[in-house]
């Protein structure tokens, strides 16, 4: 657990100026509609994604069930904390972890409270988080709700996933192949890999 005499990550306006689940989504879908996605990158191929990204966001939102021990460890939770996650809407990774991390916060009745900030936005903020010398997303931050110093990080894939992910990447699959082999694995995990992860850095936290 950091000590609350440590630096703050951010400041509170900073923090004030993050979005909401709901107002990330719905940035997400004006971008969509004017044909565009986050970022400056807004190449054909990327947009794609981003639709398909949209979609995988929208079917977990609608699907997605909390294992009990997270709802267990969830009542037994004390403290208030924000749970702040860098991300972007063409992020794969992203689309299949945010909604996740989104719902696990709307289940603590307060306790955590979600706040989002765009990636490349915050590049100052992300270097400080990098995996593999990478800025690899999303990248959940923990912090206490008082002082908003740093009490844990997860991110940017559970450890199956990421075991996955440098797998493929160390064969050189093709792309396709590799986005269709990673999102199959997503798609049977059901979020339940995010979960465990999870509980484990609520159990830190109680």
């Amino acid at each position: 657990m950091s000590e609350t005499t440590a630096a703050s990550v951010l400041t509170p306006e900073r923090l004030a100026g993050a979005y909401t689940y709901t107002s990330y989504r719905q940035m997400i879908d004006e971008l969509l509609a004017q044909g565009r996605t986050t970022g400056q990158n807004q190449s054909e191929a990327l947009l794609h994604y981003a639709k398909l990204n949209e979609q995988r966001m929208s079917r977990i939102d609608k699907t997605i069930q909390l294992l009990p021990e997270v709802q267990a460890e969830l009542q037994r939770l004390q403290g208030r904390y924000v749970w702040l996650v860098l991300t972007e809407g063409w992020c794969g990774d992203a689309a299949q972890i945010v909604p996740a991390l989104e719902a696990i916060a709307q289940a603590s009745q307060g306790k955590l409270t979600s706040h989002y900030l765009l990636r490349d936005e915050n590049l100052d903020l992300m270097d400080r988080y990098l995996t593999g010398g990478g800025r690899s997303i999303p990248k959940l931050i923990i912090l206490q709700a008082d002082t908003l110093t740093e009490v844990a990080t997860w991110g940017p894939r559970p450890a199956p996933a990421q075991e996955l992910f440098q797998s493929l990447k160390d064969q050189q699959v093709p792309y396709e192949e590799f986005v269709t082999q990673l999102h199959g694995w997503y798609a049977k995990d059901k979020t339940r890999s995010t979960q465990q992860e999870i509980l484990g850095l609520l159990q830190r936290l109680a």
